[in-house]
């Protein structure tokens, strides 16, 4: 039960945020073994001055329309499924809407199962 988060400026990558969130999904179900229609998604612009990065740390060239994926997840993947699934976020997303590499910041925040309800206030994994 990831939930995924997308932050990006208002300007940057109209038009194509069911590219992007699509693009995430396809990387989650592809690396992380997400069942199909476990796709719980929130995508929010920011206006001038709402989001503050320096554009080259660490040796990254950051632009203006870099998007900000944080994905909340349980804690149960090793390093090698997280390294495939920033390769996969970055390659799909390169590939539509056209997004650099460099402009794909990913942040996974892991939890323990029974931290989610999916509603009813019913504590669906523990």
């Amino acid at each position: 039960m990831p939930l995924v988060q997308v932050s990006l400026a208002a300007h940057a990558w109209v038009g194509h945020d069911a590219a992007i969130l699509d693009g995430i999904y396809r990387a989650m179900r592809d690396t992380f073994a997400v069942p199909e229609n476990d796709r719980f998604c929130l995508l929010t612009r920011h206006g001038s001055g709402e989001i503050v990065y320096d554009r080259a740390y660490p040796g990254v060239a950051h632009s203006d329309a870099t998007v900000f994926v944080r994905i909340t997840c349980n804690d149960t993947r090793g390093k090698e499924q997280k390294r495939a699934l920033y390769a996969a976020i970055a390659a799909n997303l390169a590939e539509a809407p056209g997004i650099a590499g460099d402009d794909v910041f990913v942040n996974l925040v892991e939890v323990k199962a029974e931290n989610w309800s999916f509603g009813g206030g019913v504590m669906q994994y523990g």
